[in-house]
């Protein structure tokens, strides 16, 4: 069953049509490698007898040979996704206990496509971190290890970050994630698989648990562009429950990996050369910058001078949005109750225990800064920055299709590094942040290593709706790269 694990999804997809192999028996290997790798806690619910049961329905649409686009594969899902009659907790306290009663679009999707769903996966609490190190089910941990320290827990971004772990590791076959400001990407780039998040109103957001409404996209984990394509063509369409999903029609991305981008236009953004920035990222984008010449796209240097403002704006945007989305955890009718001697001691009791460190700290930011007096000099100004980074981005497709930058500023770091400084943790998320703010869609893709052996990433961002591109390009700079290295700890 070992060689199974091996497959990427397409192959698994072919080879289940092709009778090589049953779903079952792909579950199966899944299921053991989900156990193999439990010290990953990249699991937070784990689902093996409706996976089963899933796989055999797969199995008997693969006999009639009426598969569904994912039939038979075996998927794990962020646990911010609302799944019916399965344990839905953000990695928070606060929901403890908390079972839907109805199904996320998205994982809809996947299930009414044949997909197998193994479990929940692990992620910082509320989708608030780029650790997983704030979820109260404890960090997950990143498949990889440091040369010569192998003792050394590595963690593997966030807030996705046991999704993007269970596809590094072999525990899962491909996995849903959710992007506010880098979630996928980032911990994407950190665990040498790649991540894409789509446009703004590409996929629904219904059913996701909101982190901030008008940055949260949902979006896939696999080892291959291919592969992302594929779960994308599946989870992208229009929701009329969401009323920020677009009426657009979602094209063949499979098709769109022609391998050829002979003409192509590639930005170099001037602004994303930050000040420290490691030799070891910077020597990496050169490369890139190389690869895709080579493959004969023309390469462009341009400039988004509103960069330096994207971190900070964010971090007013996003924390004022989680102060309104989790207003609705009150202990009243759903998860945690922490008793009280009246009512208001009731919801401070229940917030103050339901709530960790670093969802605190988010929700106090984002009252002070929509509240009286503070809401012109804070928010209003970051929504107006917001909109000058769009216009940046709007001028840059003038003159390039698509842009090629680092994904993060930095390999994976101990699980206990940097948890004292929320500024240096925010950091991390430096160059994926502006491409939520303006709605546009990027990927991650592994590239090459740091000098401890630890996988590194380059995204490509593209515009609106043209995740077509923004995939023919990332599958260009896959082949060039030839990233097949495996993690230590893996099934």
């Amino acid at each position: 069953m070992t060689d199974l694990l091996d497959l990427t999804l397409s192959e698994a997809r072919d080879g289940l049509r092709a009778k090589d192999f049953s779903a079952v028996e792909l579950t199966d290997a899944y299921i053991g490698a989900m156990d193999r790798t439990r010290s990953l806690n990249a699991y937070i619910t784990e689902t093996t007898d409706k996976a089963r049961a899933m796989a055999s329905e797969s199995d008997a649409r693969l006999a009639k040979g009426d598969p569904g686009a994912l039939e038979g594969i075996p998927i794990g899902v962020k646990d911010l996704y609302c799944t019916e009659g399965v344990l839905t907790t953000a990695a928070s306290h606060i929901l403890d206990g908390f079972k839907p009663t109805y199904e996320s679009t998205v994982s809809g999707k996947l299930w009414s496509a044949g997909g197998v769903m193994l479990g929940k996966m692990n992620l910082d609490e509320f989708a608030m971190g780029s650790s997983n190190t704030t979820s109260f089910y404890g960090p997950a941990i990143n498949p990889w290890q440091e040369d010569g320290n192998p003792g050394k827990r590595l963690v593997p971004g966030g807030s996705s970050g046991g999704s993007a772990a269970a596809v590094a590791a072999r525990s899962a076959l491909a996995t849903v994630g959710t992007d506010t400001g880098g979630s996928i990407r980032q911990p994407a780039a950190l665990t040498g698989t790649v991540g894409i998040k789509p446009t703004y109103g590409r996929c629904s957001r219904w059913g996701i648990i909101a982190f901030a409404s008008s940055l949260d996209q949902a979006g896939p984990f696999t080892r291959t562009v291919r592969d992302a394509s594929i779960m994308l063509g599946v989870m992208a369409g229009h929701d009329p429950k969401d009323s920020t999903s677009a009426r657009v029609e979602v094209p063949n991305f499979e098709a769109a990996l022609t391998g050829n981008i002979r003409g192509l236009r590639v930005g170099v953004p001037k602004e994303y050369r930050i000040d420290g920035m490691p030799t070891e990222i910077e020597g990496l984008w050169m490369q890139g910058i190389a690869w895709m010449k080579e493959a004969g796209a023309e390469i462009v240097e341009v400039s988004l001078p509103h960069t330096r403002y994207a971190l900070p704006a964010y971090y007013i945007v996003a924390p004022a949005e989680a102060s309104s989305n989790l207003a609705r955890y009150d202990g009243v009718r759903y998860g945690l109750r922490v008793p009280g001697d009246s009512l208001d001691e009731m919801y401070a009791n229940t917030r103050g225990e339901g709530f960790g460190e670093e969802v605190q700290r988010r929700v106090l930011i984002g009252t002070y800064v929509l509240s009286a007096g503070y809401y012109d000099a804070y928010y209003l100004k970051a929504q107006k920055v917001r909109t000058r980074i769009a216009e940046d981005f709007r001028k840059a497709w003038d003159s390039c299709d698509v842009l090629l930058t680092p994904a993060t500023p930095s390999a994976a770091f101990g699980v206990d590094e940097r948890q004292e400084d929320p500024i240096q943790m925010y950091l991390n998320d430096v160059f994926t942040v502006p491409a939520n703010l303006a709605g546009i869609p990027g990927i991650s893709v592994p590239a090459g290593f740091d000098a401890n052996g630890l996988p590194l990433g380059l995204q490509i961002l593209g515009r609106a709706f043209d995740e077509e591109t923004v995939l023919r390009a990332a599958d260009v700079l896959e082949r060039a790269a030839s990233f097949d290295a495996a993690p230590a700890l893996r099934a």
